[in-house]
């Protein structure tokens, strides 16, 4: 199975612009033969959370319309999405919700953020459970930046058999996950790590790009480099 990592600049506040990123993104990638497109933390919003907190018209819905175009491409290509966005909760304040949403257009699965990283505590919920799902007989994994300092998610992911860890990031040039957390993850538990990031300044930083796919072994085996939007390709079995 193919798999893409992407990366570009969201349009901070801007869910509309957001979701004809990752619209085309996804079309582009299911087009070369992805079956699941991975994409960023916070892509459909930016990642802003102060602006989310002051704004409650970014917060989405599971079946939200303003999705209803990344669900057309995902049929027209026959590909996953693997998006990450405010999304509403029972708790009140919104999630940083990772909403998979499959070949057909329906959501195949919905992640919340466990572990939330400095100002995230002070505007969204926590989630409580772990996120799988499966598509052509391969079980994935779904983990949400700051998630990824917490080796238990992935040896629940494997030992739950997930052979593909799916990490929606954030990251800057001077993170040292590139080298330290990612590669290790895949490495220590035998799993495929797929990381979607950012392009551009977001009110952590600025997002590097670098989105790609680390093999089981911890070796790199796609880059999508620090510069352009686009996405990368790697077989995941």
């Amino acid at each position: 199975m193919l798999v893409a990592a992407t990366q570009f600049a969201p349009v901070a506040g801007d869910v509309a612009a957001n979701v004809r990123s990752i619209a085309a993104l996804v079309r582009a990638a299911g087009t070369q033969g992805a079956r699941v497109v991975v994409f960023a933390e916070l892509s459909l919003s930016g990642y802003e959370p102060s602006l989310i907190r002051d704004t409650p018209s970014l917060v989405l819905d599971e079946d939200d319309a303003r999705l209803d175009p990344v669900r057309e491409a995902c049929r027209a290509v026959s590909a996953a999405a693997v998006v990450n966005g405010p999304v509403r909760t029972p708790a009140g304040r919104p999630g940083i919700t990772t909403l998979v949403i499959g070949p057909d257009g329906s959501t195949l699965a919905r992640y919340d953020k466990r572990h939330l990283y400095g100002v995230e505590a002070e505007v969204f919920a926590p989630g409580t459970a772990d996120g799988r799902f499966e598509l052509d007989g391969i079980r994935f994994a779904l983990a949400t930046c700051y998630d990824n300092r917490f080796p238990e998610l992935a040896e629940r992911a494997a030992a739950d058999g997930c052979s593909v860890y799916l990490a929606s990031s954030v990251l800057g040039a001077d993170n040292d996950s590139f080298a330290t957390v990612y590669p290790k993850r895949a490495a220590d538990h035998a799993l495929y790590v797929v990381l979607g990031n950012v392009l551009g300044p977001n009110e952590d930083g600025v997002g590097c790009g670098l989105a790609g796919v680390w093999g089981p072994d911890g070796a790199r085996l796609a880059d999508a480099g620090p510069g352009e939007p686009g996405h990368v390709l790697a077989d995941v079995g």
